[in-house]
């Protein structure tokens, strides 16, 4: 007989604060991310993501062999705004919890979500190439940060993310979409960073800012990696002039088209907490 689950106690937990340390918000603020243990419960990760599984794969329009794709595709299954599609997946991604530990770690008053993503890596997916994820983003001030929630332990034949140290500050490459060519000049150009690659233990999470450079191995092993992602900005973040293609898009998609300079507070970004 299967046991019942009590969804009250889970919810309760997504909205119960954790104790950001000031040791983690000081590592944060000079390496630009920060890997948290026991963030998330066994019991959290499996009830939610069972279902963020199922979304992933009713939504998915990838269907192409793995040897048609480009690197991009190639590198995982993603499937956004969650949270519009499923009550039960919203009250994941709106979790108090996850949004008071991105307040924290960026020492603001309170945040916004940009947009929730989930990123499936498959059996043989591929790389996941160097970027910078705020090159996508119309958003005026680095006070932005994605939490990446693996939804089983992650072992480093899965691909599990990887950090060029203090890389937020750097210049080059800010310019680069995700892409062979962002692979190889990155590879190149963030020698002098440390490298942080990894495996997560179930219940550990990672917080990396807009700017911060990042990738992932392949997934070489038999299982899918499976990974919930939140980004949050500073609930008084502005909106810029997009600088590419890509921004334009960002900004009609996930800001409603927000005037230029104004804070995106349409209901596609509620805060989803504050202080």
């Amino acid at each position: 007989m299967l046991a019942t689950i009590d969804t009250t106690v889970l919810k309760e937990e997504l909205n119960t604060p954790y104790s950001v340390s000031p040791e983690a918000i000081a590592f944060y603020r000079e390496f630009g991310y920060v890997k948290l243990k026991n963030v998330l419960s066994p019991e959290i990760l499996s009830y939610y993501g069972d279902i963020i599984t199922d979304l992933v794969f009713k939504l998915n329009k990838l269907t192409k062999p793995m040897e048609e794709r480009t690197t991009y595709e190639r590198a995982f299954l993603q499937i956004m705004n969650l949270w519009r599609e499923d009550e039960t997946a919203k009250e994941f991604v709106f979790s108090k919890r996850l949004a008071q530990i991105a307040a924290d770690l960026m020492e603001v008053d309170g945040v916004r979500l940009y947009h929730d993503q989930a990123l499936y890596k498959e059996p043989t997916g591929g790389i996941t190439p160097w970027h910078a994820d705020q090159f996508y983003w119309p958003l005026a001030s680095p006070k932005t940060i994605t939490v990446w929630i693996p939804l089983q332990a992650t072992p480093m034949e899965m691909g599990p993310l990887a950090f060029a140290e203090k890389s937020q500050a750097v210049e080059i490459g800010r310019d680069l979409e995700i892409s062979d060519e962002s692979e190889s000049l990155m590879s190149q150009s963030l020698t002098q960073f440390n490298l942080n690659e990894g495996p997560f233990e179930l219940g550990e999470v990672s917080y990396h800012a807009g700017w911060l450079f990042h990738r992932a191995g392949p997934n070489v092993s038999k299982t899918a990696r499976k990974v919930m992602t939140m980004i949050y900005m500073d609930k008084d973040q502005r909106v810029m002039q997009p600088r590419n293609s890509y921004q334009t898009a960002d900004w009609e998609t996930w800001l409603a088209s927000a005037p230029v300079g104004s804070i995106p507070d349409s209901p596609l970004n509620p805060i989803l907490f504050s202080r």
